[in-house]
């Protein structure tokens, strides 16, 4: 499974496009974004000005050459490829601004829920749904049974650090430190030393359990200052099963007008899986695009935008919708989301 397109995070696979080539790129997205249906080239040159309708089609060769658009045939119009989509989300792809009349009911109907973890993510998923106009999720993960595979801490300032915690199924828990005494760089790589030899292989329950009360750390002022600091930021254990929201949205997209077609995103959403091992092992505080949730079968021709959750609770929010999907304006609103809850829980 690939990364998750970031906006600005470029990958060194991305081709150079020439201005005319990004022109036609972005706009034969914006038709397709419209309805869904292969792009032909006379359909874009209604809209584009390129010159020619030579050099049009032209440019539309070196894009599916370049692996950026494709089609079923060679007689058909064209679509952004999975690659396309990611590219897109890249490199392409403008920032939306949100209405500030958005951004006040994110926070009032949030900030009525702060109490309740579980409800506080089933209002974040119909949230995401209300305004995205496609399938909100949300949950909270435990970790507390996986193993820890790697420990790094990292300076953020005097007297904060970052703690790093990678797990042997690849997910990983980060957790933000303030220190109640300051540390060095070089105090912080002495510490991560002794913790990597006390914790790594043991579970997240077993590492939090020594972290709180293990006299061989607590004997080293370095080491139980930052065992301290990660206790307190931890906090306690939260696990929900995956939330959704706004099934009927689904069920309006042209790509799923097909009941055949709407069967497998249902069951895969029952069992959770997909969704949730990709939700929570994003970059943590940043939206990110999973383009194609799966390389073929019934998710295929979906995309998950997701915000993993720094901090006390292991989990994420997120929007599931069709390739073709508002990226621009479902970031924001991810990122919206996902930081409010974000704060919530930390507060």
């Amino acid at each position: 499974m690939s990364s998750p397109a970031i906006p600005g995070r470029l990958a060194a696979s991305d081709p150079d496009l020439t201005d005319h080539q990004r022109r036609v790129f972005a706009r034969l997205v914006a038709l397709h974004r419209q309805d869904a249906r292969p792009v032909s080239s006379e359909r874009l040159g209604r809209i584009t000005e390129s010159g020619s309708a030579a050099r049009l089609r032209g440019a539309l060769a070196d894009l599916e050459a370049l692996g950026l658009l494709e089609r079923a045939h060679a007689a058909s119009g064209r679509v952004p490829s999975p690659a396309g989509w990611e590219f897109y989300v890249r490199v392409v792809l403008e920032p939306a601004a949100l209405p500030s009349e958005v951004e006040d009911v994110v926070a009032e109907r949030l900030a009525q829920s702060r109490h309740d973890v579980e409800r506080l993510l089933q209002e974040a998923s119909r949230l995401l749904a209300a305004f995205s106009h496609q399938l909100g999720l949300a949950l909270a993960a435990s970790l507390e049974d996986e193993s820890l595979e790697s420990l790094d801490l990292e300076p953020l300032g005097e007297r904060r650090a970052m703690l790093v915690l990678g797990l042997a199924s690849s997910r990983s828990r980060t957790l933000s430190l303030e220190l109640d005494t300051p540390l060095d760089r070089g105090a912080l790589a002495e510490v991560t030393a002794v913790l990597r030899e006390a914790l790594l292989g043991r579970t997240l329950a077993e590492v939090r359990a020594r972290l709180a009360r293990d006299p061989g750390l607590a004997s080293h002022s370095a080491v139980r200052i930052v065992a301290r600091a990660a206790v307190a930021s931890w906090g306690r254990a939260v696990d929900t099963p995956l939330l959704t929201a706004g099934m009927a949205h689904m069920a309006d997209q042209p790509e799923f007008a097909d009941g055949a077609r709407l069967g497998p995103v249902l069951r895969a959403l029952e069992s959770g899986g997909p969704f949730e091992r990709l939700m929570v092992s994003g970059v943590q505080g940043h939206a990110g695009v999973q383009v194609g949730v799966r390389p073929s079968g019934g998710l295929a021709a979906l995309s998950l935008v997701s915000y993993a959750l720094p901090g006390a609770v292991s989990g994420a929010v997120g929007v599931l919708g069709p390739m073709r999907m508002d990226y621009a304006t479902t970031l924001a609103l991810v990122d919206l989301v996902g930081t409010h809850v974000t704060d919530l829980l930390t507060d």
